[in-house]
């Protein structure tokens, strides 16, 4: 905690508390995902999610739509926030209809909504928040969009990378087409699924089909002496992290035989993610299983 400006603050600055439980801290310039069951289900994540951005003073900024109205969002938010009405009082968030953000004449323009996001980030920094924090929710998406939408979460991550901005797009499950979890899955660096309350990583067959070729090798050992494009730039106890998440360790599992905390996996898992210019794990096996 930073008591001259009672914010809360990490070792490593660029790494920010998300307030989602499967993932404690990520990077600035994070773009990820998660499909809900239930209104609740979604109140509750961005509870805990702009709760940890307005109590480490970023602009947090919610592009709402169906089933959230505003009225209800708003009382929500001010149970579970603890001074939300300070927070809004001084500007820290702000509420957004979706349809209204994301649509101009009933269309979508990516580069709009993607300068749109920018233009926030930097009036925000102009005010002396730390960086932005984002939701938006797609229920909105009419299926004739979706193409382009989709093509616009891909470009996003690029967008947003090297920025102060971490992205959290939601979609609900009743309302999505299996093409379409497979999509978000591979424009996301996590894609997440939360139903009445219980969490699940959303894994895409590019992701299972690498966990099936590092099922060829032994060991933690054998994957981290192996050579791939890159490894020279990683030290040995990022090489030693990749091993982990190449066998598929959770965080807490891989800080258990790394002798390390969960905090300094993530740590981690960030730098390698930037060294090796991937988006996510996929990528990541992609990397390491390629021909030597």
């Amino acid at each position: 905690m930073d008591s001259a400006k009672g914010t809360w603050v990490t070792d490593e600055p660029d790494l920010r508390r998300t307030g989602i439980t499967p993932l404690t801290l990520l990077p600035w310039g994070s773009h990820i995902c998660m499909f809900y069951e239930t209104p609740a289900d979604l109140i509750q994540t961005l509870a805990g999610y702009f709760g940890a951005g307005l109590a480490d003073n970023e602009f947090c900024l919610w592009a709402m739509s169906e089933p959230i109205d505003h009225d209800r969002a708003v009382s929500a938010l001010r149970k579970a926030i603890p001074d939300f009405d300070k927070h809004l009082a001084r500007g820290a968030f702000e509420l957004l209809a979706g349809s209204d953000w994301y649509l101009c004449d009933h269309e979508f323009d990516a580069g709009r909504v993607t300068s749109g996001w920018q233009a926030k980030l930097d009036q925000a920094r102009a005010r002396g928040f730390v960086g932005m924090r984002v939701s938006g929710n797609a229920f909105w998406m009419q299926a004739h969009l979706w193409q382009t939408f989709s093509q616009y979460e891909d470009e996003l991550s690029s967008a947003i990378a090297g920025t102060r901005m971490i992205i959290l797009c939601t979609y609900a499950l009743d309302a999505s087409r299996v093409s379409d979890f497979l999509d978000v899955a591979r424009t996301h660096q996590f894609s997440l699924v939360r139903r009445k309350g219980d969490w699940e990583l959303l894994e895409t067959p590019e992701l299972a089909a690498a966990r099936q070729g590092v099922d060829r090798l032994t060991d933690a050992m054998d994957i981290a002496s192996r050579p791939y494009p890159g490894h020279e730039l990683l030290t040995p106890r990022e090489r030693m992290t990749v091993a982990e998440i190449a066998r598929g360790a959770s965080n807490k599992e891989a800080a258990r035989a790394l002798g390390i905390s969960p905090r300094t996996v993530e740590f981690h898992r960030a730098n390698i993610m930037r060294k090796l210019d991937v988006r996510n794990v996929a990528e990541l096996l992609g990397i390491i299983l390629a021909p030597i």
